[in-house]
């Protein structure tokens, strides 16, 4: 039998499309130095001798990097892995063929460095190129609105009580470990129990005496974990100030938890969701009513797109606004990024109202059609009925975009933690998809 023995240390890199788009990706970062001196920055915020110690990851490497991760939604641990296996990867990141890759921790480092700012930065300095090079004019939009999720279980009252005792008691076992601090007894058991029977049970009377009894060791654990977070106070120390940190801040979210409870089960009254906590890992999140039906958890994301297919704006709000009161900003900023208002805009019928249509015409928009008329005349929304068709027909398109986006790209949910680093995971997503559809129209 033959076998081969010696393996060539020169191996090129994939004939493959993915291949050819990467290399067409490369090309633009190599032709728009700004966006790897913008990141740069972000990586090197904080340090005070950048020429001092071990030699980092460089603001194009981490570029590279972000957008392999975003494009293929490896987690760190399967980016570690292909960024060490794939010739393909390590040639794009600028990883020589005996150059040991990043560990995860590295990855994982380096990435949340960069600040959405910054990639937003960066994603209008792409679309910029584009329409240099005539690939986008960005004189005709569409412009619609969509949610991305945070990555939290659908939450209950009586789910959020229960992983409110799970994290104090978290803490307290931590805080004794360390410091001996806090002698309190652990009623995890008890809570998980409670929370079962509130899930299981069909009578009314038994859910609510289960619900007293669960907000009851909830309380219990509170006052346990408030006076840990007092004795930690007076111990020197940077674990001991974080620990005491961490524990005031649970104890905070863990109290609203318990408010909204008592409020809605046991004196019936309908809490405002801008009052709700939905999650104590992800108390950013906010809670989105679609079409009065849906329910989503997360935060509501505003798009707008050419007629090239690139996203040319993407803005991620706080709360639930109504589209109505974003008809006129996104054209405002559409201006601002590209220079000029675009002669054509396409919305969904939830941005239309006589005074966005008014205020869109002032800014220089000639026409403006929204998928449902909302008592406008066509005639006074565009130049024909034949220009109003076509542009409610472009409009769709926007849905497409949109489950391309959480499609392939991981928009449908974020699975960064923190409010600033889902918002830097909807621009990374987006700033991803941004590179590869440009990518596709250099190679056509």
């Amino acid at each position: 039998m033959r076998r081969k023995e010696q393996l060539s240390l020169d191996r090129s890199p994939a004939a493959h499309q993915h291949a050819e788009e990467l290399e067409q990706i490369g090309q633009i970062v190599d032709a728009n130095p700004r966006m790897a001196e913008l990141v740069e920055q972000d990586l090197l915020s904080g340090v005070k001798n950048p020429r001092t110690g071990a030699r980092g990851l460089t603001g194009d490497q981490v570029l590279r990097i972000l957008l392999i991760k975003q494009m293929n939604g490896f987690s760190y641990e399967e980016l570690t892995f292909h960024l060490g296996d794939s010739v393909t990867y390590r040639a794009f990141c600028r990883f020589g063929a005996l150059e040991r890759t990043p560990a995860r921790s590295t990855l994982s480092e380096n990435l949340k460095k960069i600040c959405p700012e910054t990639l937003e930065a960066v994603d209008q300095q792409l679309v910029g190129w584009a329409v240099e090079r005539k690939i986008e004019k960005g004189r005709k939009v569409r412009i619609d609105a969509t949610v991305t999720e945070s990555n939290i279980h659908a939450p209950t009252d009586s789910s959020l009580l229960f992983d409110g005792v799970r994290v104090l008691v978290r803490l307290l076992h931590r805080a004794g470990r360390h410091f001996g601090v806090g002698h309190f007894s652990d009623h995890q058991k008890r809570a998980k129990r409670r929370a079962l029977a509130i899930l299981h049970t069909g009578s009314a009377k038994k859910r609510k005496n289960a619900y007293r009894d669960l907000l009851k060791v909830t309380k219990k654990t509170v006052g346990y974990a408030a006076v840990g977070a007092k004795r930690l106070g007076g111990v020197d120390g940077e674990l001991a100030s974080c620990l005491a940190a961490e524990l005031h801040q649970a104890v905070a979210l863990v109290r609203k938890v318990v408010d909204q409870t008592e409020r809605r089960v046991l004196h019936g009254e309908s809490v405002p969701a801008t009052e709700k906590i939905v999650s104590l890992f992800e108390p950013h999140t906010d809670i989105i009513v679609k079409d009065r039906r849906d329910t989503f958890y997360g935060h509501k994301v505003f798009l707008t797109g050419g007629v090239s297919g690139l996203i040319l704006d993407c803005v991620v709000v706080d709360g639930n606004p109504a589209d109505t009161t974003m008809t006129v900003p996104l054209l405002e900023r559409q201006k601002r990024i590209l220079g000029v208002a675009p002669r054509q805009a396409a919305f969904d019928g939830g941005f239309a109202s006589k005074d966005n249509l008014r205020d869109a015409k002032a800014l220089g928009v000639e026409d403006v059609a929204f998928s449902k008329k909302r008592g406008l005349e066509v005639s006074e929304m565009t130049r024909s009925s034949w220009v109003y068709r076509r542009l409610r027909n472009f409009r769709a398109g926007i849905e497409g975009l949109i489950s391309f986006l959480k499609r392939a790209f991981g928009l449908d949910r974020c699975t960064w933690r923190g409010v600033e680093s889902f918002a830097s995971y909807v621009h990374a997503s987006v700033l991803a998809a941004n590179f590869l559809t440009l990518a596709r129209h250099l190679l056509a």
